[in-house]
This record gives structure tokens, sequence and C-alpha cells, in this order.
């Protein structure tokens, strides 16, 4: 949500989202950043959002906004500081001011260091698929054909440093059936959730992202067979072969589920 549109942060505190991400960056013109920034920071400070997690984009390192920007967020006390257009760990290791820091990957230098950031410290490795595709010179395809090494990269990465990546961006809010194939991509990406950019898009990103019913009762067929013959490691269920690291996968799936319930 832009810093600078009040409408748009009154509304964001009812919205059905997990995060509610507010921005001063890009979304906020240069004469509107210092009052985005108040206000953002006196929302944060309230903890007007409830039970969502809060992360707030900053301006990127070395603009004239960014160090003001971590100040001021910092002491509000959000979630998450997200930090923009992160092309090197170095840039990780100099937002640390104790407050979990979420890397915009969205160069192509960013996408090449995308392990080394993971490693320094971010929590969280956002694909930012619009500016990648600028500074690749590229152009939108309908199914990111041209970013798919990108979005395995980012994927990769988090995952073998333990973080959440979350994939970039659906830009066409009119086209709901293009916004799921999108969704569902992401998902099948190895993606944890999806960034948006209108309130109604969340709905279709909630389905793609949370366990669907028939991923739950599978989930719990597999651990139940498991459960039942507890010294094999492979064993053949509903005519497929089935190991202990599809159980793994099933519990985790089955706790991603119990979480989402405790919070509606």
């Amino acid at each position: 949500m832009p810093g600078s549109n009040g409408r748009a942060l009154e509304k964001a505190r009812t919205l059905p989202c997990d995060v509610v991400a507010l921005d001063l960056e890009d979304a906020v013109a240069p004469d509107a950043k210092h009052a985005a920034r108040d206000a953002v920071c006196a929302l944060v400070a309230a903890k007007a959002f409830g039970s969502r997690e809060v992360a707030v984009r900053i301006n990127a390192l070395g603009s004239p906004w960014a160090e003001d920007d971590f100040k001021a967020v910092a002491k509000a006390g959000p979630d998450a500081i997200i930090l923009p257009k992160v092309t090197s760990p170095s840039q990780i290791a100099a937002a640390q001011r104790g407050v979990d820091i979420w890397a915009m990957i969205e160069t192509p230098r960013g996408v090449l260091n995308a392990a080394a950031i993971a490693q320094a410290g971010a929590c969280c490795l956002i694909l930012g698929s619009n500016d990648l595709t600028k500074d690749m010179r590229g152009r939108a395809m309908p199914a990111r054909e041209n970013l798919w090494a990108a979005m395995s990269q980012l994927v990769l990465s988090a995952r073998a440093h333990g973080l959440t990546p979350i994939d970039g961006t659906y830009n066409d809010i009119a086209d709901a059936a293009g916004l799921a194939a999108s969704c569902a991509q992401g998902r099948a990406f190895g993606f944890d959730g999806k960034t948006l950019i209108h309130p109604a898009q969340i709905e279709a990103a909630n389905q793609a992202f949370a366990p669907s019913p028939e991923e739950i009762t599978a989930a719990r067929r597999i651990i139940a067979a498991f459960a039942a013959v507890p010294d094999k490691s492979v064993l053949a269920l509903d005519g497929r072969m089935v190991e202990k690291l599809h159980a793994v996968e099933a519990a985790r799936l089955l706790a991603l589920a119990d979480a989402i319930a405790s919070q509606c």
C-alpha cells in the first residue's frame, strides 16, 4: 500500500491478507516522501493492522531518504523492513538495525548474488519481477519464460538458507484467470506467497498458496499410512510409491493448514 494514500492505508486494516506492506519507495512521489514516512510510522507504532504482519519498504540505500527512513521505521517497530534493489550481501550487513530485513531481488546482479544475500542475514527474498524485466531489457511474457531462471535461483537461494521466498506481482488487475495461473505457477516453483498490488488479488493468492482440501486429505492419508507401518521407509499408497520425505512434507502442509485455520 502506498504510504502517501491515506484511504489505502485505512483499507489495509481490514484486508484478509497475511502481510501488509507499506511502501515509501516507488509508489510515493518525491515531494510526498516525508509525509508518507510520518503517516506510516504512526500507524506501525500504533499497531493499527491487528494480527497481520507489517513490513515497510523503505527507499533504496544511497537515496536521499534511506537513512531517515531507516531510523524512523526501525523506531516504529514493524515486523520487517523491505529493502529494495538489493544487489550484494554488503547491503544486508549495512541494513542490520535490529529489525528483520526482507530483500527485494530485482536486478540481474541481485539474482546472481541471491545466495550470498540470503546468507548475509536477510530473512526473506522477494522477486521484483517488473524491475528485473526492465533491467534485463526484456519484455513481459505470458508464462514468464524469460524469468524462470531467476525464479528458480531465488527459490533455491532462499531454501538453501532457510528463508521465505515470495513471488513477484501480477500487473493486470482485471485478468482474474491470468492471476490465478501466475499464483499457481509461483507455488509450483516453490514460492511461499506472492506480492499483490490490489485487494481484488488477495483471494486468488490465498487459495493458491494455502493447502487445498484435497491436499490436506492426501497428507493425512500419507501420515496415517506410515504410522501404521513405522518400520517402512517406502510404501505403496493409492497406486503410487511414497517415501518418508513425502511424510515430512505432509506434516509441514498440515501444520500450515492448522496455522491458517487458527487465524480464521
